[in-house]
Formats: structure tokens, C-alpha cells, sequence
């Protein structure tokens, strides 16, 4: 992979009764990306963070973030079998939009052959969470300086929809956009 780490937004799912140990991380890409190609039977790292909030310390030192990151940490494989292949592409997509799978045509074989499926074990996988306001010095506190946090959240938009959408938007696309936007 170049001789240096790679760090690229992928979309995944997380299988906790996959078949490795602990459960499954799925990912997926182009077979002709040379990540993919180049993680197959080596120790991978997978972070995913969300950002919830800016805090503000009364000193620069307490300034920090409220979020919640995942890392896990395994040997990466290929995912070949067909089976496990499909049932890892539907759980992506239905990270995505939950229940959309069902919805959609099967995949052509053309479209699994250049669909590669990267498979981590959730053996060793932690979270951490940071979350509320700076925590200051008592001096600092007393000096009377502002401290707080700035609350953040993704919100999603209305679903927009292509000019050869075929139809109103599906009431899962819907459910999902809500939900996001409810925050």
C-alpha cells in the first residue's frame, strides 16, 4: 500500500454474529483498489468517529471534543464466498438506509465480480467516548472565564430525488432522512 498507512471514508456494517471471531467488520470498495487488494492478510486498523461537540475550556489546555470513536483493530481477508458476500453487501447498505436491501434488485454477477469485500474480526475492538463541558482547573474557574461546549449533530436534509427517480421517495428512505434530521 505504498509503504505508508491509507486512510479513506468507506462505507461498512458491522456483523456482531459475522463469522470471525467476536464478529465481522465489512467493508467494501472496488476490486480494483489497491487498498483492498493490499489489506487482504494484514493487521488493518478501522476507525470511525462522530463528532458531537466543541469544548470550551477556560484554558487553551482544556479546549477538547465530545465524540464517539471506534477502532478495530485484526487481520483483514477477502471476503470470497458468495454467500457471505451478498448477506455483507446487504448489511452496508442497510447501515445505510436500514430495511433498503429488501427493496432493491439482486446484484448481477458483473456487479459482485467488481465488488470486493474486506472481512475484519471484532476481537479486538474498543470505543471511546468523550462527552460534556471542559473540566478546568478551580483557579481557572474562578477567574470568572467562560467554559462550556458547543453542541454538534449531523442533520440530514430532504431526500432529493434524481430526475429518473421513478416514483415518489420510498417510505425507507423517508424513515431514515427523519430520523436523521431528528438528530
Amino acid at each position: 500500500m505504498g509503504g505508508h498507512p491509507v486512510v479513506l471514508p468507506t462505507a461498512y456494517a458491522v456483523d456482531p454474529g459475522g463469522p470471525d471471531r467476536d464478529g465481522t467488520l465489512y467493508l467494501h470498495g472496488s476490486v480494483a483498489a489497491g487498498w483492498l487488494r493490499g489489506a487482504e492478510d494484514t493487521t488493518v486498523c478501522v476507525t470511525v468517529t462522530e463528532l458531537d461537540g466543541l469544548v470550551a475550556g477556560r484554558s487553551a489546555f482544556h479546549h477538547s471534543m465530545n465524540y464517539r470513536s471506534s477502532v478495530v483493530i485484526g487481520a483483514a481477508r477477502l471476503v470470497d464466498d458468495a454467500v457471505e458476500k451478498e448477506r455483507a453487501l446487504a448489511l452496508i447498505v442497510d447501515h445505510m438506509v436500514p430495511g433498503r436491501s429488501a427493496t432493491l434488485r439482486a446484484s448481477t454477477r458483473k456487479e459482485l465480480s467488481a465488488t470486493a469485500v474486506l472481512a475484519v474480526p471484532l476481537h479486538e475492538a474498543s470505543l471511546k467516548v468523550r462527552a460534556g463541558g471542559p473540566v478546568d482547573e478551580p483557579e481557572d474557574v474562578a477567574a470568572g472565564v467562560w467554559g462550556g461546549h458547543v453542541p454538534l449533530r449531523r442533520v440530514a436534509g430532504d431526500p432529493v430525488a434524481d430526475a429518473d427517480a421513478g416514483g415518489p421517495v420510498p417510505e425507507d428512505v423517508r424513515r431514515r432522512a427523519a430520523g436523521l434530521a431528528a438528530g
